[in-house]
């Protein structure tokens, strides 16, 4: 009898996916769930001082900033959210233009009593990151956007038609039943083809975002993040009417955006310093967390 209880129990924890321990935020730092109109955002919020806004990607959560929300915490208030439908806010049906992101951001830091803040945005979130620029210029000190292009800024007609970024146009049910159950398989593909380096992006963040996405919905709302890519096109066309005038940092992954960071910003905005960080490829927390970091301290200080 005892031995078939300790098999079952054996059994029963063996079928209860692992959550893999991600660097933590400090202690310092609290997590606040944040209810707006149709959504309820996921927020990491800790430091003291001028405000800064870190936003994730698709492959990343809020998690992905630990090691600089710790840096920019000795003397920032450092506000962490997850975007719609990631990570471990809600997972709404719809609101994933990046115009609607932008004012999900606004709405929480109008929530914590923030009038305004530096921006940082890597891969989708650059996209939420400029479209807060362009919608919030007021409330946007300064703005940092890393290793995505920007839907509708030039050279977006080029960018777009490189064949690396056909999951842009990827998504619906059938897209929906092929990944469901092999979410870990899909996010390998980005893993592994935009770093420079894949054992830099290690087995323990990998099953941890893996986790994440397969939760129920997850996945309709990451391939939703794209598929709205091309509403996104539409609006940032009509902004670009206004340039941008706020400092811009642009940062690229040598083995990826490069140099094209720059050259998409320097169309939409007048202040724009380049940053391309050696022998990395997209995910330049996991590749090069240092690097990157100095970057963006060095920026902010200016």
């Amino acid at each position: 009898m005892i031995r078939i209880l300790l098999t079952a129990l054996t059994l029963l924890a063996l079928s209860i996916p692992a959550h893999a321990q991600m660097p933590p935020f400090p202690t310092s730092f609290r997590t606040q769930n944040i209810p707006l109109e149709d959504v309820t955002l996921h927020v990491r919020i800790g430091g003291k001082g001028p405000a800064v806004v870190l936003l994730h990607g698709f492959g990343d959560t809020g998690d992905m900033w630990a090691p600089l929300a710790a840096d920019l915490a000795r003397d920032h208030t450092v506000v962490v959210p997850d975007l719609r439908g990631m990570g471990l806010s809600s997972i709404p049906d719809g609101g994933y233009d990046k115009k609607t992101q932008a004012a999900d951001i606004s709405a929480v830091l109008a929530a914590l009593g923030i009038e305004h803040s530096v921006v940082i945005g890597h891969d989708i979130g650059t996209m939420v990151a400029y479209a807060y620029a362009a919608r919030y210029p007021q409330q946007t000190d300064r703005l940092v956007v890393m290793d995505a292009p920007v839907p509708g800024i030039p050279p977006w007609n080029e960018i777009v038609r490189s064949p690396m970024l056909w999951h842009f146009d990827f998504g619906g049910p059938d897209a929906e039943r092929l990944v469901a159950g092999r979410e870990r398989i899909y996010l390998d593909r980005f893993w592994n083809e935009f770093a420079g380096d894949p054992s830099k992006v290690d087995e323990e963040t990998r099953q941890h975002y893996a986790s994440l996405c397969a939760r129920p919905g997850a996945m309709r709302a990451a391939f939703a993040q794209f598929r709205s890519i091309r509403q996104d096109e539409v609006d940032n066309k009509a902004s670009m009417a206004t340039r941008l005038t706020m400092p811009v940092l642009a940062i690229g992954g040598e083995k990826s955006f490069g140099s094209n960071e720059a050259i998409v910003m320097r169309n939409a905005a007048d202040k724009v310093t380049e940053v391309v960080i050696p022998g990395t490829g997209h995910w330049l927390m996991e590749e090069a967390p240092t690097e990157t970091i100095r970057a963006i301290r060095n920026f902010i200080a200016q």
